[in-house]
């Protein structure tokens, strides 16, 4: 569309520069000099509306990571996106995907992750389940310790941290990463990692009947600050809640995220706000499938 309008916008102008005004009438030679000077006026109207349209975008990508030229632009804003505005207008009331609900209990009282995974992959028509998945996901064995009061562990970016199959050993959970990857051993390419995107990307799939995996926490509404605590791991600092969750989102409407919650077994919902501020919270991360 708009390198139509550019097309199009450089044809007229060049007709209008190049038409020729010497020995016509002077009636002639106003109008030509005055649709010359309102079509500019109008080039720059219509432009200046792009931009501001699509400003977010546009400064996203100048200001991208000049350390490394070669590294992708961000896409996407914490602004609501044109996209998704569009999106909204033609799914004004709501979505609602009818995917398998997977109970974490009592087998896997940590195992949120590859629980909602299951779920994920089974919509998907992939024959699996929660055990085999959690057997498969990537580990880090990093022991549970504390030293002066600084709790030393696993990093939840690296692998699962912790016994997942009982709570009365250390444990916590597992971030995108490691999900990710053993998503694309049963689903390759068609598994997309949302993580660092707009909360409307997640929507968007999700008006697309493509459930999405999240990380969250256990409330569905933003944490206070005394809820996180601060761990060593040996790649590095990381601040953690115990209140982490994993779950499957299934839906939305104008004011709730519906989501399959593999702790409880029940489709649940949540003021989409609050919802979004957890999501964001917790590092905004999320997976989805794109459906062939």
């Amino acid at each position: 569309m708009l390198f139509l309008f550019f097309i199009i916008s450089i044809t007229v102008l060049s007709i209008l520069l190049n038409y020729k005004t010497v020995n016509q009438p002077k009636f002639i030679t106003f109008m030509v000099k005055f649709y010359r000077m309102l079509f500019c006026l109008l080039t720059v109207f219509l432009a200046s509306v792009i931009f501001f349209s699509y400003q977010d975008e546009i400064i996203a990508f100048v200001e991208r990571d000049r350390s490394n030229p070669t590294s992708p632009a961000p896409l996407y804003t914490d602004k609501p996106s044109t996209l998704f505005k569009d999106l909204y207008k033609h799914n004004p009331f709501s979505v609602q995907i009818n995917a398998p609900l997977i109970a974490q209990y009592p087998e896997l009282p940590r195992g949120c992750e590859v629980t909602a995974l299951a779920m994920l992959l089974q919509f998907h028509d992939v024959s699996i389940d929660k055990m085999t998945l959690a057997e498969q996901v990537v580990k880090d064995d990093t022991p549970f310790q504390r030293i002066d009061g600084q709790i030393h562990f696993g990093n939840p970016y690296d692998g699962f941290v912790g016994d997942m199959y009982s709570l009365d050993q250390p444990g916590y959970g597992v971030y995108h990463g490691p999900i990710y990857d053993l998503a694309t051993q049963y689903l390759g390419d068609r598994v997309v990692d949302l993580t660092g995107s707009n909360f409307e990307q997640v929507l968007y799939h999700l008006s697309l009947a493509q459930p999405v995996w999240v990380i969250t926490n256990a409330t569905y509404a933003e944490l206070p600050a005394e809820a996180f605590e601060n761990w060593e791991t040996p790649s590095g600092s990381i601040d953690i809640t115990m209140r982490q969750h994993a779950v499957l989102v299934t839906g939305y409407d104008q004011g709730y995220i519906y989501f399959n919650d593999p702790l409880t077994n029940q489709t649940k919902k949540s003021q989409a706000d609050d919802f979004r501020a957890a999501w964001k919270q917790m590092g905004k991360q999320a997976i989805t499938v794109i459906t062939p």
